[in-house]
């Protein structure tokens, strides 16, 4: 089964079909999916071998991501995915395996071997030597989940993002909010994290709140780091006979160190929101279960749009300027007035 079935049965010129299927700009979308949907019903299955000789391209785009555990990056990864296949592009999968990984494999070894016709980078920590490895494959590179020198970025604003929450928070009544970020130690991005926690300093001092370092603590990004942070943050105001010694409320830098922390609260005794109030961000789908406040995004979206800013470079239509994903406050039971 071949193109020209296919361009019989939908009446489209076989250049028409082809283009459909590769998902290019040049086709509208009705016809890219009328052009599917037949193919599907024919049984089409189309040939990346024959499509790399004939144009030199691998019709494959690779992703490198830090791990593949992560809540963030396996949205983002199913995005990418949706939006290649659509395009009829296969997706070549890279773990760097965390931070004891072997990133070599990967830098060195596999991407320069010209599997791939572009690159897409989630949130990852990039060192000199890499960066150059990466600059010789002279293929269209993306990153999502953090800016990263010199390469395009698909994310939010981090800044904003704190200023959200910030101001949630602040018209609430609260003037004395924590804040649960850190490091990832598997390798995100670290703009994120730095830019997260300038933006809630930022935040803190526009709504007139002091910033006390002693409630600026690290939850590695990390259900468990969450939760640990989260003992010694709240614990520390146990028994102390002040009510300033507990934050009223706690700006978590990720929904999954929320969650951390609710568990954290529930140990301690305290009651969610009566007693603090937590905001995350991501818009974790656990944190919609247990009812959680955030700042929301979309990783999923980031992929499509990643994938499709590749591709366009890959087929020569240049790299267009992209502005920053959306994120919006959702508020739900976590969070409330001071008592």
């Amino acid at each position: 089964m071949g193109i020209q079935e296919i361009a019989t049965v939908t009446g489209l010129s076989k250049s028409t079909v082809s283009r459909a299927l590769r998902g290019l700009p040049s086709v509208a979308g009705p016809t890219i999916d009328q052009v599917r949907r037949v193919a599907d019903e024919l049984g089409y299955v189309p040939s990346s071998a024959a499509a790399g000789l004939a144009t030199g391209r691998q019709r494959a785009v690779g992703v490198v991501v830090p791990v593949i555990d992560r809540w963030f990056y396996v949205k983002a990864l199913g995005g990418v995915d949706a939006e290649l296949r659509r395009a009829g592009h296969d997706l070549v999968l890279y773990n760097l395996g965390g931070a004891g990984g072997d990133r070599d494999r990967a830098f060195r070894r596999s991407m320069l071997r010209h599997r791939v016709d572009a690159l897409v980078l989630l949130s990852l920590v990039l060192d000199e030597t890499e960066r150059t490895e990466l600059e010789l494959t002279r293929h269209p590179m993306i990153v999502i989940g953090g800016p990263a020198p010199g390469l395009r970025n698909v994310g939010v604003d981090d800044a904003v993002v704190s200023h959200l929450a910030v101001q949630h928070l602040a018209s609430l009544g609260h003037r004395s909010i924590a804040y649960m970020g850190g490091q990832d130690e598997d390798g995100m991005n670290v703009a994120v994290p730095y830019l997260r926690h300038d933006g809630f300093v930022d935040a803190m001092t526009a709504a007139g709140c002091d910033v006390r370092p002693e409630w600026m603590v690290d939850g590695r990004f990390s259900f468990a780091g969450g939760a640990d942070a989260g003992a010694a943050l709240l614990g520390a105001g146990v028994g102390s006979g002040s009510g300033s010694a507990r934050p009223t409320a706690v700006f978590c830098a990720s929904d999954e160190m929320a969650l951390g922390l609710l568990f954290a609260a529930q140990r301690a005794g305290l009651r969610v929101p009566e007693d603090l109030s937590v905001i995350g961000v991501d818009g974790h789908e656990y944190g919609a279960t247990v009812g959680l406040t955030t700042i929301a995004q979309d990783p999923e979206a980031q992929g499509r749009t990643a994938a499709r800013a590749v591709l366009a470079e890959v087929e020569g239509h240049g790299s267009e300027p992209l502005g920053p994903a959306t994120a919006e406050l959702v508020v739900r039971g976590t969070t409330a007035p001071p008592r």
